[in-house]
């Protein structure tokens, strides 16, 4: 890509030739390259699950969290660079706050992710700046019901049923596909994620990593948090069994 991009990748506000910006392609790239992140849009509600890679076991468990709050109905997952992350879940907790104080309402999930979206879209178009190298996904609830946004580096952002983004975002859209999403409870939703996140994660690249789960349902009375600590563990132990279950076929059928 580099050697394609020569001379026109020095500027966010260059297009090359054939009508690409490089600069947000090599951000996408740092998106690619970071642990996977879902969201999960069901009829009660919104799963986000992260696969948050340990770069040393020396880290404080839980710490440097991928999924936030920026409103108490909105919560926001992330793949990419952390420090964008945080950066951008500021932006959103203004955006919202802002919001509240003018209309005296909640922000709608339409709006909030058109606001962040046009936010990330400005860091595109001038060349003293830079893209953010992060996809956020938004999960909230409105008069509407369950809402799911996700905003990419480009600033283009779309409402999904279920999405993926990072590393193993291919694999993961894969399996979301075959999940039934319109029958699927938020408690169902929960386990699912994390067999996704199990799955696609690879441990012979990324050995150590946790597991983030969080929701905003009826459940939960219409608030982002992270799910209780009884679902977490029931979630994980289904994912590792599952997990498992898959290896042993895999290896029935290389002994055939």
């Amino acid at each position: 890509m580099t050697s394609i991009g020569t001379g026109y990748d020095l500027s966010v506000s260059t297009y090359s030739p054939d009508g690409r910006v490089f600069q947000v392609e090599y951000a996408q790239k740092a998106v690619d390259n970071s642990g996977t992140a879902i969201g999960l849009r069901v009829k009660g509600g919104v799963v986000l699950a992260v696969e948050k890679i340990k770069h040393s076991r020396l880290l404080v468990p839980h710490s440097n969290k991928r999924i936030m709050t920026a409103g108490k109905h909105i919560g926001v997952a992330s793949a990419g660079w952390m420090s964008d992350t945080r950066h951008l879940v500021k932006r959103a907790r203004d955006e919202a706050r802002h919001y509240y104080g003018t209309y005296k309402t909640e922000v709608p999930a339409r709006i909030i992710a058109e606001r962040m979206g046009m936010y990330v879209q400005a860091y595109t178009l001038y060349s003293s700046v830079r893209p953010f190298g992060v996809s956020t996904l938004l999960a909230t609830m409105d008069l509407e019901g369950p809402q799911l946004y996700m905003i990419e580096p480009s600033g283009q952002y779309m409402g999904y049923r279920g999405c993926a983004a990072g590393k193993g975002k291919q694999a993961a859209k894969t399996e979301i596909e075959k999940l039934d999403l319109d029958t699927l409870s938020v408690r169902d939703a929960v386990k699912e994620a994390a067999r996704i996140i199990y799955s696609v994660h690879d441990s012979t690249k990324d050995k150590l990593f946790e597991l983030e789960l969080s929701w905003v349902c009826e459940e939960s009375n219409g608030i982002h948090a992270h799910v209780p600590q009884d679902l977490f563990d029931e979630a994980v132990e289904y994912a590792e069994n599952a997990d498992n279950s898959d290896d042993e076929e895999d290896e029935e059928m290389d002994d055939e």
